[in-house]
C-alpha cells in the first residue's frame, strides 16, 4: 500500500508538470485531438498508479491519495501568491489597443483567430480594432475588453 501512495505521488506532480509545460491553451481549449490524449493518459496512469494491485482497496488509495495532494496544493495556493504564480500562471496580455502582441500570442500556441472567435462569442466584436484588451486568462480562456463604442447620431 504504501507503493500505491508513494506512486501517485510521483504520477500527480509528474502529470501536473507535464499538462503545465504543455501551456494554457492545453487545458482551456481542448480540441478532439487534446481530448483523446487525455483519455490516453488517464488509461496510462491508472495503469502506473497501481501496478499489479487491482484491489479496491488499492484504488481507494490512490485516488485519496491524489485528492489529498490536490487539496494540500490549493491551501499552498491560496496562501502563497507567488506560489500561485508559479504552479498556475498569471494572465497574460496578447492584444492591446488592437494590437495583437505576436510574440505573446505565439508563445502562448494561440491564433489571431482564437482571440477573434472569444471577441465574437463574448462581446460581439469583429474585429482587432474594436478590442482594447484581450487577456490570456489563467485557465487558459481569453477574456475581451472591448473599445468603447462611439455613436453617431
Amino acid at each position: 500500500m504504501d507503493s500505491i501512495i508513494l506512486r501517485s505521488a510521483v504520477i500527480y506532480i509528474f502529470i501536473f508538470i507535464i499538462l503545465r509545460l504543455g501551456g494554457k491553451r492545453t487545458v482551456g481549449e481542448m480540441t478532439t485531438f487534446d481530448l483523446v490524449l487525455l483519455l490516453i493518459i488517464s488509461e496510462a496512469t491508472q495503469q502506473a498508479l497501481l501496478d499489479d494491485d487491482r484491489s479496491i482497496t488499492g484504488g481507494m488509495m490512490a485516488i485519496t491519495t491524489l485528492v489529498f495532494i490536490d487539496i494540500v496544493v490549493s491551501l499552498f495556493t491560496n496562501r502563497y501568491k507567488s506560489l500561485d504564480n508559479i504552479l498556475n500562471g498569471v494572465p497574460l496580455i496578447i492584444v492591446k489597443d488592437g494590437k495583437p502582441l505576436m510574440e505573446r500570442i505565439e508563445k502562448s500556441r494561440l491564433q489571431l483567430d482564437d482571440i477573434l472567435e472569444a471577441g465574437r462569442k463574448f462581446q460581439g466584436v469583429e474585429s482587432l480594432d474594436q478590442i482594447r484588451y484581450a487577456v490570456l486568462e489563467k485557465d487558459g480562456t481569453i477574456s475581451i475588453i472591448p473599445k468603447e463604442r462611439t455613436t453617431t447620431e
